[in-house]
C-alpha cells in the first residue's frame, strides 16, 4: 500500500513539473485592445483558437473601454508598449506611423498573399509603401433606398449621378425629399461629402485633401460642391435639427427616397417597419467615369507596436486574423463584413451586397470624414458641411474658413 501511494505521489509529481515545465517554455503575446461585449466574445473564441493551434503561445488580451483607449494608445506605445493593438486603417494610423510607434508588417502581407485576399483594404493599410497592421472587419456605407417611393414615382434605380438628380425632380413633384439626413450631431453630412468627393475626385485626391495637402479653395473641391448643389434644394429642408434617428423615420415612411448612410441603419429601418421588400441598397452613383469606384468603409486594425517585445508571435498573430475561416467567424458575431474575399456572409441581403461591393472596389477604401482628418479639422470641416445644406450661398465663406483651418491644423 506504501509502495502504491508513493508512486502516485511520484506520478502526481512528475505531471506538475511537466505542467510547470510547460507552462514555463509558453511565450507571452500581450494584446490591447478597446472591444465592445459583442466583439470581445468573438475574439477570445479566436484567441483560444489561435492558442489551440499554438500551445506554446499564451494570449493576454486588456481590453479597455473606448474612450480611454484613445488616451491609453498613445500612453502605452511610449512607454510600456504590448505585442498587438486595435486601431483604425487609413488616416487615423498615420501619425502612430510618422512618429515611428507602428511596426512595418510588410513582410505579413506578402508572406501570406494578403495584398491578394485583402486587396480591397490594401491601399487604406499602405503609407510610403509600406503596411502597417492588418484589417479584420469593415462595413459598407451606401444609399439606402425606399422601393415603395421609387415605385410611386416610377423611378429606377440610378448608375450615374446624373439620373439620380432627375429622380430627385420625380421625388420632388411627389412632395417626397429626394435624401433625407440628420446632422445634428453634424457626422451623417460627412458621409454625403466623402461620397461626392470620392466619386468626383477619386481615392487619392480624398486622402490628399483630408490630410492636409490640399486647399479647400482648390477647384476640385469646387468642383465637388457643385455635384453637392444640384441635389441640395431636394435634402429634407430641417436636417440640421434633428437625429440620423429622426432622418431613418422619413425614409420609413415613404417622405423620403433616399439616405446615404452605414449598414448599421438596417437594423433602425427594419425596427420601423421596413422589410427586404421595401428596403433597397444601392452604390453611391457615378460622377466622373474616369474615377475608378472608391468606396467608404470604416476599417478595425491590428498592429504591432515598434516596442513590442514578441514581434514573431505578434506577426504569427496577424496572418491567423486575416485568414478567410477566422474573418467569417469573426465578422459572423459582429454583424459586419469579412475583408478577406474568400470569406463568407451569411443571407443577409445587405451583408451580401456590401460584402459584394467592397470586395470589388477598385479606388481604395475611405474610412469616413472624421477618422480620415484630425479631430479638429473634422469638425470644422462637418461644421461647414451642415452650413453649405442649409445656406448654399454661404459657400465661398465656408472653404475659406476650412482653409484657414486647415493652414492652422496642420502646421
Amino acid at each position: 500500500m506504501f509502495q502504491t501511494s508513493r508512486r502516485a505521489a511520484l506520478a502526481l509529481t512528475v505531471a506538475m513539473l511537466a505542467a510547470t515545465s510547460a507552462q514555463a517554455q509558453q511565450r507571452v503575446l500581450r494584446y490591447y485592445a478597446d472591444f465592445d461585449p459583442a466583439p470581445l466574445a468573438a475574439f477570445e473564441a479566436a484567441i483560444a483558437e489561435f492558442e489551440a493551434a499554438n500551445p506554446d503561445i499564451d494570449v493576454q488580451l486588456q481590453n479597455f473601454d473606448h474612450e480611454g483607449y484613445k488616451t491609453a494608445i498613445r500612453n502605452f506605445l511610449t512607454a510600456d508598449a504590448p505585442d498587438l493593438a486595435n486601431w483604425y486603417a487609413g488616416n487615423r494610423m498615420l501619425p502612430f506611423v510618422e512618429s515611428g510607434q507602428f511596426m512595418d508588417v510588410t513582410d505579413v502581407w506578402e508572406a501570406n498573399g494578403l495584398n491578394e485576399s485583402l486587396a480591397s483594404a490594401a491601399a487604406s493599410m499602405e503609407i510610403d509603401g509600406k503596411k502597417w497592421g492588418v484589417p479584420y472587419t469593415y462595413y459598407q456605407w451606401g444609399i439606402y433606398y425606399n422601393k415603395s417611393v421609387y415605385d410611386q414615382v416610377g423611378a429606377t434605380v440610378p448608375a450615374t449621378w446624373d439620373e439620380f438628380v432627375a429622380n430627385c425632380e420625380k421625388f420632388a413633384a411627389a412632395g417626397i425629399d429626394c435624401i433625407t439626413t440628420g446632422t445634428k450631431a453634424l457626422w451623417p453630412g460627412a458621409g454625403i461629402f466623402d461620397y461626392l468627393n470620392l466619386r468626383t475626385n477619386g481615392y487619392e485626391h480624398h486622402m490628399q485633401l483630408t490630410g492636409g495637402e490640399i486647399p479647400w479653395t482648390d477647384d476640385t473641391v469646387r468642383a465637388t460642391f457643385a455635384e453637392w448643389a444640384k441635389v441640395q434644394p431636394y435634402i429634407t429642408a430641417n436636417h440640421a435639427a434633428i437625429d440620423w434617428q429622426d432622418a431613418a423615420a422619413l425614409l420609413v415612411q415613404g417622405k423620403a427616397a433616399n439616405y446615404v448612410m452605414g449598414n448599421f441603419a438596417v437594423a433602425v429601418f427594419k425596427e420601423g417597419g421596413m422589410t427586404d421588400e421595401t428596403l433597397g441598397f444601392m452604390p453611391f452613383p457615378t460622377i466622373n467615369p474616369d474615377v475608378p469606384r472608391a468606396e467608404e468603409a470604416p476599417t478595425d486594425t491590428i498592429h504591432i507596436p515598434a516596442g513590442a517585445t514578441n514581434v514573431d508571435d505578434a506577426k504569427k498573430f496577424l496572418a491567423f486574423i486575416a485568414t478567410a475561416d477566422v474573418q467569417t467567424k469573426l465578422n459572423e458575431a459582429l454583424g459586419q463584413l469579412p475583408i478577406n474575399k474568400d470569406s463568407t456572409v451569411g443571407d443577409d441581403p445587405f451583408i451580401k451586397a456590401g460584402f459584394e461591393l467592397l470586395s470589388t472596389t477598385p479606388g481604395g477604401i475611405a474610412q469616413f470624414f472624421d477618422r480620415d482628418a484630425p479631430a479638429e479639422m473634422a469638425k470644422i470641416g462637418m461644421e461647414g458641411f451642415q452650413q453649405f445644406m442649409v445656406q448654399p450661398d454661404q459657400l465661398d465663406a465656408i472653404l475659406e474658413r476650412l482653409e484657414q483651418a486647415r493652414q492652422r491644423i496642420y502646421q
